[in-house]
């Protein structure tokens, strides 16, 4: 029998670490502009030998210099004597004895100013909209909380992912799987009914559609909810038409009113149908099978699919909408003496230098040996950073200034100018590590005269051309998004009339390679993209 006994070994291994000073130039490198800003910012504060040279300010070390020459010229030079008369403060004076009525003394004021924060604003989100229809109603107690729990739930789009079994155990705090072996079956279906209470007084609220499953309950809440407003407005039917002979000259306009409401009820009673049965012939936009299916005439079907296109897929989008990006450029591409040049956008970026301070602080006798081990490894930090911002700036630079090299088309012509380029190669040319070239270029922008342009625009692959040349597959995707957009909606453009149409232009590519790249685009297939009347 084997017993476990404490046992040493040795063993040989080779690993790559990375020292904090490399991680950290690491990270620098692919901070853009805004995030570095923000990084310097926090390190000043975190390290006090680091500082910001700014001419317009004085240092610390040049206002305590002038003090003391200062100081020091006062004592060496007598001070003359003081006439009495200018000690007197003749503004407290009159202010003091010779105003004579009401006097307003602004230094002892406190205006009342609105806070800042009530200046600060920020987006409604779905929850946010969907929780303020919930306060505006009357509730009970547990039925407020469901449906707050049911809103909780939901994802950016307004759809509703948990099982209504999933959603009753997690608000009762009771396992569903334990919970009729531990006695808990009649907390579960109280909290079950409850939550299905919650969930369709969601799906109730603005906007429609929100809490479905899936598309088609999206979509056949939105035509209920539209088809409840309709009745509303115009009622269940057509009222009779008055005979008296002052109402005879607007019975035409009347009838036409009434024909356009009967068209509407229709329209939605016949988009109902397909929604609920008929949804896969509807992504084919095939209107005569809908027609066919649905048993009612192609205009019917045509109305009703015009109007399921004003319905919204996706009702959460309209308050989760994705916040606008702040963006600043990192480097000029601009034209000096004929020749294209890379400038750095140096703006607003903090300058730094080393402390004098702190530097006579590690000379001084008179400093602790704690303090000077705390303001050493200081100064290593600052000099770290330091260093790696400068080689963050040489390493954009050089890439940039290949990046002019490679595509002098492109700042000349526009896209089509454009010549595929890898990051291997830029990186080959600058003798670094393609990584290093991926985190130089990774979110930063440039300012072109084609526009801000993200660095990464400039790196495309392929695709064989005449001769060996090399089309861009930036443009070689225009080229078939421009050739669909210009096809006959009756007779759309077959994947193999595609290549032809490329091959006829010297860009050799097979059938294959340009559904791929049609795909890549979301671009439908020939047959769905068929407009059939």
């Amino acid at each position: 029998m084997a017993l476990l006994q404490p046992r040493l070994t040795l063993k040989v291994a080779q690993r790559q670490v990375l020292t904090p000073g490399l991680m950290q130039m690491v990270s620098v490198l692919a901070l853009n502009k805004l995030e570095l800003k923000e990084m310097i910012d926090a390190e000043m504060v975190e390290n006090p030998v680091l500082e910001e040279i700014d001419e317009t300010v004085p240092m610390l070390d040049e206002v305590a210099g002038r003090e003391e020459r200062l100081e020091r010229s006062v004592e060496e030079t007598a001070a003359p004597p003081k006439d009495v008369f200018d000690e007197i403060d003749f503004g407290s004076y009159f202010q003091d004895y010779l105003d004579p009525g009401y006097r307003t003394q602004p230094e002892y004021e406190e205006s009342e100013k609105p806070s800042f924060e009530n200046f600060l604003s920020q987006p409604t989100t779905l929850s946010d909209h969907l929780a303020w229809q919930l306060g505006a109603l009357s509730l009970d107690g547990k039925l407020l909380e469901a449906a707050e729990f049911v809103v909780g739930n939901l994802d950016g789009d307004g759809y509703l992912a948990a099982s209504e079994e999933e959603l009753a155990a997690a608000f009762c705090g009771v396992p569903a799987d334990v919970a009729a072996s531990n006695g808990h079956a009649a907390e579960l279906a109280a909290a079950l009914d409850v939550i299905r209470r919650g969930l369709e007084l969601v799906q109730s609220l603005d906007p429609a559609g929100v809490g479905a499953r899936d598309l088609r309950q999206c979509l056949g809440l939105q035509i209920a909810a539209q088809q409840q407003e309709f009745d509303h407005l115009y009622g269940q039917g057509s009222e009779e038409i008055d005979e008296e002979p002052e109402t005879q000259a607007h019975r035409g306009f009347q009838a036409e009113a009434e024909a356009k409401i009967d068209e509407r009820r229709r329209a939605m009673e016949v988009a109902t149908l397909i929604v609920e049965h008929h949804l896969p012939l509807l992504q084919k936009r095939d209107v005569k099978d809908l027609a066919r299916a649905t048993q009612v005439t192609t205009e019917e079907a045509h109305a009703a699919v015009e109007f399921i296109r004003t319905l919204d897929p996706r009702p959460g989008r309209l308050y989760n909408r994705e916040q606008a990006r702040l963006i600043e450029p990192d480097v000029y591409f601009v034209k000096r003496g004929g020749e294209w040049v890379v400038s750095m956008n140096e703006e607003d970026l903090p300058s730094l230098r080393l402390s004098q301070r702190y530097r006579r602080m590690l000379v001084s006798a008179d400093t602790d040996k704690e303090v000077k081990d705390y303001v050493k490894e200081r100064f290593r930090s600052a000099l770290q950073l330091m260093r790696n911002i400068a080689q963050r700036k040489s390493t954009i630079l050089r890439t940039c200034e290949v990046i002019v090299r490679r595509q002098q088309e492109f700042f000349d012509k526009g896209v089509e100018g454009l010549r595929p380029m890898m990051i291997k190669e830029v990186a080959e040319e600058i003798g670094v590590h393609p990584s290093t070239v991926s985190r130089a270029v990774a979110n930063k922008y440039a300012h072109t005269p084609q526009g801000v342009l993200e660095l990464r625009f400039f790196f495309s692959e392929g695709a064989n051309g005449p001769e060996g040349a090399d089309t861009p597959l930036l443009v070689l995707k225009r080229k078939v998004r421009k050739f669909i957009e210009d096809e006959d909606a009756r007779h759309p453009l077959t994947d193999d009339q595609l290549a032809a149409m490329l091959q006829s232009q010297g860009i050799q590519l097979t059938r294959r390679t340009v559904a791929k790249y049609r795909e890549d685009m979301q671009i439908p297939s020939t047959h769905q993209r068929r407009k059939r009347v």
